[in-house]
């Protein structure tokens, strides 16, 4: 049986991608960083998670992308302050033209231009 062992997101500049996603999640580089490629794992004492591996790409990013990371948070107000300390990290808001009236998700963009999405988990509770 497979199972998903990494997710790979395409990135312009790996270190700066690392330091991005490192502070936003408490992963740490499982081995020595390339120029071109790092695999990222929960830092000791983290809560498990799956690895993120960050690969040297030169294609464009998308408005719309296929593919995305959905980031879990709490409730509103745990949304609320993730959302404010990944955009402190160097995230950026993105206006995105396709939220539903009541959106669970608020969508950003990594230093990379990566879309990702840090969703309100208490609203399926409610």
């Amino acid at each position: 049986m497979l199972s998903i062992g990494s997710v790979v997101l395409g990135v312009s500049d790996v270190p700066r991608a690392a330091a991005f996603w490192g502070a936003a999640l408490g992963y740490v580089p499982r081995e020595e960083m390339e120029d071109d490629w790092v695999v990222l794992v929960p830092a000791p004492g983290v809560a498990a998670g799956v690895q993120l591996s960050l690969s040297l790409s030169v294609t464009p990013v998308r408005d719309h992308p296929r593919t995305h990371l959905d980031l879990y948070a709490a409730d509103a107000s745990d949304q609320l302050a993730e959302v404010e300390r990944l955009v402190s990290l160097g995230a950026q808001r993105v206006e995105w033209d396709l939220y539903p009236a009541d959106a669970d998700f608020v969508v950003l963009a990594d230093p990379d231009g990566n879309r990702f999405c840090v969703i309100d988990t208490g609203q399926a509770a409610s």
